[in-house]
């Protein structure tokens, strides 16, 4: 009995040196309910859908995180990088963004103008038979409050507002091809 007991007392011991706090074990991260990283991007949220923006939700930011910036791109556009959503001035508590929230005019955030010349989201949309395009979910911890930009703003001007201010980043790939 005595020598069981020593071994549980090895086991856990072990076991608590391995272990590490939740602030460890978790670093900055974005994900969604909708879609797995570099999985496929369900069709509601893309344009032969109802082309509205995915629930996204967010864990671990950075110490000194005072708001944050999304942006959405897809790299594999055409003519070059496409910006299809962005969104800023996010307030540090919070940790998600809900179903269609980039598909509105008021909320918790303000929106940049996207690639298609209007504010807030427009779903993936790549033209038929271009392969596979990755579209980019970028969560930008900043160390301000509220990004100094003119309204209507562009996604560009966004990012460029951002990286001055950056405390993390945490990134989310969904993958959508149109046959």
């Amino acid at each position: 009995m005595r020598r069981g007991f020593s071994i549980c007392v090895v086991l856990a011991a072990m076991a608590a040196c391995g272990a590490k706090s939740e602030g460890e074990m978790t670093q900055f991260s974005i994900k969604s309910s909708a879609f797995a990283d570099g999985q496929a991007l369900p069709a509601e949220f893309t344009c032969d859908g109802a082309d509205q923006s995915p629930p996204l939700q967010w864990f671990a930011p950075p110490s000194g995180t005072k708001s944050f910036a999304l942006v959405v791109d897809d790299p594999d556009a055409p003519r070059g990088t496409f910006r299809h959503w962005g969104a800023f001035n996010i307030p540090a508590v919070a940790r998600e963004l809900a179903p269609g929230a980039g598909n509105q005019d008021e909320g918790l955030m303000v929106q940049a103008r996207n690639d298609f010349g209007k504010p807030g989201y427009g779903g993936a949309c790549p033209p038929p038979g271009h392969g596979p395009h990755h579209y980019r979910f970028k969560l930008m911890a900043l160390d301000v409050d509220r990004l100094a930009v003119g309204n209507g703003a562009s996604i560009k001007d966004i990012e460029t507002a951002a990286e001055k201010h950056l405390v993390g980043r945490a990134e989310l790939t969904g993958i959508y091809e149109r046959k």
